[in-house]
């Protein structure tokens, strides 16, 4: 109505979200999400149906897992699934989609020499066969201990 309006009644408040948050940053009180097990990581023609499928059969067998839903090329996905913490990449592509197999790949290895946390592992990427995918994926994670 100052400006030149029509009336309307109104209420507001502040809070200063971004303030709060550095508090809460500055005592301790919040802590880093947890890594993931699985980050999951796909491109190409039909290649988000079977991501899906896999990313479901993973968490009822008990893993966390994200799926990267934005798109992009396999080298940004990678940066994406390394910075989220994730052990481990499970890749489809449309090779691996023709051939009914994931690759399989370990982001990270035990601990830095250095105790700096976990370091990644300049392994190869591991096909497996869509079956034997909660086999592989527990023998890489479970079997480290």
């Amino acid at each position: 109505e100052m400006l030149g309006g029509k009336p309307a009644p109104a209420c507001g408040f502040a809070i200063g979200v971004e303030r709060l948050l550095d508090l809460c940053v500055q005592a301790g009180s919040l802590e880093s999400p947890a890594a993931v097990d699985v980050y999951v990581v796909s491109s190409g023609a039909g290649t988000t149906s079977m991501a899906l499928r896999a990313s479901e059969q993973l968490r009822s067998a008990g893993f966390d897992v994200l799926m990267h839903a934005g798109g992009g090329s396999f080298k940004s996905q990678f940066r994406r699934a390394d910075a989220s913490g994730a052990r481990i990449a499970l890749v489809i592509g449309e090779d691996e989609l023709a051939r009914g197999e994931l690759g399989v790949k370990r982001l990270r290895a035990g601990a830095d020499p250095q105790g700096r946390g976990s370091a990644p592992d300049k392994g190869a990427q591991e096909s497996v066969p869509v079956e034997r995918l909660v086999d592989t994926v527990a023998g890489l994670l479970l079997g480290e201990d």
